[in-house]
C-alpha cells in the first residue's frame, strides 16, 4: 500500500523551509515528493518519507555521500520524515536509455556503485552480516514448504555459497536498491542515485538488482562481468554475495507463501552456479 502523508506535514515543511509547490505528489511505497521551489528561485524536491526497517537510514546514508554520486540532502527534519532534497529530471530516468543503449547503462549503474561503495557506512545503519546470519537461519524451514526439488536444491546452494563468505560482511555504505528506476537524470552531474535503502555491508551484495532489471536472462552473465569490474569486486564474492541477495529474494517468497520459487530467481542462481562460471 502506498503512503498516505497529510496535508499538515507538506504545510509545515512549506511554512519551515519557505517552499512553494509546484505540482502534485507523487507517491510510492514509502513517500510521496513533491516538486517544490526554495526562497532562492532553485528548484528542489520535497520528500516526507514513512520509514520502515529499509528505509529509515536513507538521510544517513544521503549526508555520507555528500552529493558524490547520489542525489542531495539540502534539509531534514526527523520528526516528520521529510527530506528536502535536491531537485533532479523524474522525466529521464536511467530506464529510458537501457532500453536503447543496455550496456551503457548498465555501466551507469556500475560507475555509481564504484562510487557509492566507496564510502565507509556510517554508525546506526543495519548491517549485512546479521542479516546475512539470519538468511542461513531461515533456510531449512524454507525447504521444508518447498514443493519442487529444483527449487530445494536451489535454495540450499545458495546458501552454501553464502555462508562461505558470511563471516566478513563489510563496512562500505550499499544502496541496497540500485537499478535503472532509481537513477535520474541531473544538472551538476548526468546521473545520480536516489532512494536508497541503505546498510552496512559487501559491495557484491549491491549487484542483483541491477542484474534483474528490464531483466533478460542472456544479459545476466555479461551484466555481471561488467558490474562486478566496474565496483573492484573479487568475483568470487562478488558470486557468493550475488546469490545470498538471490537467496533473500527466494525467502520472501517462501515467507508470503509461495510454494515455487519465481523463475527470474531460479534462472539467475542457475547462471552463478553453472559450470565453468569461475573460468
Amino acid at each position: 500500500m502506498a503512503v498516505n502523508v497529510g496535508a499538515g506535514v507538506v504545510e509545515e515543511c512549506v511554512e519551515r523551509w519557505g517552499l512553494r509547490v509546484t505540482g502534485a505528489g507523487m507517491r510510492g511505497m514509502t513517500a510521496v515528493v513533491w516538486p517544490v521551489v526554495r526562497g532562492d528561485g532553485s528548484a528542489a524536491a520535497l520528500k516526507v518519507l514513512t520509514p520502515d526497517e529499509e528505509t529509515v537510514g536513507e538521510p544517513l546514508a544521503l549526508r555520507a555521500w555528500g552529493g558524490r554520486g547520489s542525489v542531495r540532502l539540502l534539509e531534514y527534519d526527523a520528526g516528520s520524515g521529510s527530506m528536502l532534497l535536491e531537485r533532479l529530471d523524474e522525466r529521464r530516468p536511467l530506464s529510458r536509455l537501457a532500453r536503447r543503449d543496455p550496456r551503457g547503462a548498465v555501466r551507469v549503474l556500475g560507475e555509481l556503485l564504484s562510487r557509492l561503495g566507496g564510502v565507509r557506512a556510517p554508525a546506526g545503519l543495519r548491517g549485512l552480516g546479521g542479516i546475512a546470519e539470519g538468511m542461513l537461519a531461515e533456510v531449512p524451514g524454507a525447504v521444508g514448504r518447498l514443493a519442487s526439488a529444483g527449487d530445494r536444491r536451489v535454495v540450499r546452494e545458495c546458501a552454501a555459497v553464502l555462508a562461505e563468505v558470511v563471516g566478513e560482511p563489510g563496512d562500505r555504505l550499499l544502496h541496497w536498491d540500485l537499478h535503472f528506476g532509481n537513477v535520474l537524470a541531473g544538472v551538476r552531474e548526468p546521473w545520480l542515485a536516489i532512494d536508497p535503502k541503505p546498510l552496512s555491508g559487501d559491495p557484491g551484495f549491491e549487484l542483483l538488482p541491477s542484474l534483474v532489471n528490464e531483466y533478460r536472462e542472456r544479459d545476466v552473465r555479461w551484466r555481471f562481468d561488467l558490474l562486478s569490474e566496474a565496483v573492484g569486486v573479487d568475483r568470487a564474492r562478488a558470486r557468493a554475495w550475488t546469490l545470498g541477495r538471490v537467496l533473500q529474494n527466494c525467502l520472501w517468497e517462501v515467507e508470503e507463501g509461495c510454494r515455487r520459487l519465481p523463475r527470474r530467481e531460479v534462472a539467475v542462481a542457475g547462471v552463478l552456479l553453472g559450470r565453468g562460471f569461475g573460468g
